[in-house]
């Protein structure tokens, strides 16, 4: 699984990344309320996507039918880090995709001198 998502995250392209989704696929964002049911839906979207970003893996977890990936996005001009939950099908395509993603922040002060910055 991981050699899979290191391919999608990396150099894959829209078509191919279509053929890792279920039929009834569903991508969710919570922190932006939206969803996109279906993998055409997803396939549309990305197509006409502006300037997608660069993407960096940081970590990918799981077994089964549950995997988190960890990853940095970076658009050019906005960093974001992602979590991605995937839940796979019983064919192994992925059928539920959720993702949060943030923006990198300062740490507050206060807690400076117990945290290492990486």
């Amino acid at each position: 699984m991981r050699e899979g998502v290191e391919l999608m995250f990396g150099d894959l392209d829209a078509e191919s990344e279509y053929e890792l989704r279920a039929p009834d696929y569903v991508m969710e964002m919570p922190q932006s309320g939206e969803r996109i049911r279906g993998r055409d839906n997803m396939l549309a979207m990305q197509s006409s996507f502006p300037k997608p970003p660069s993407i960096t893996l940081r970590r990918v977890a799981g077994a089964g039918r549950f995997w988190t990936v960890e990853g940095v996005n970076d658009y050019g001009d906005e960093v974001w880090h992602v979590i991605v939950v995937w839940e796979l099908n019983d064919d192994g395509r992925i059928l539920r995709d959720t993702r949060y993603y943030s923006q990198k922040f300062d740490p507050p002060e206060w807690r400076r001198h117990w945290v290492e910055l990486a």
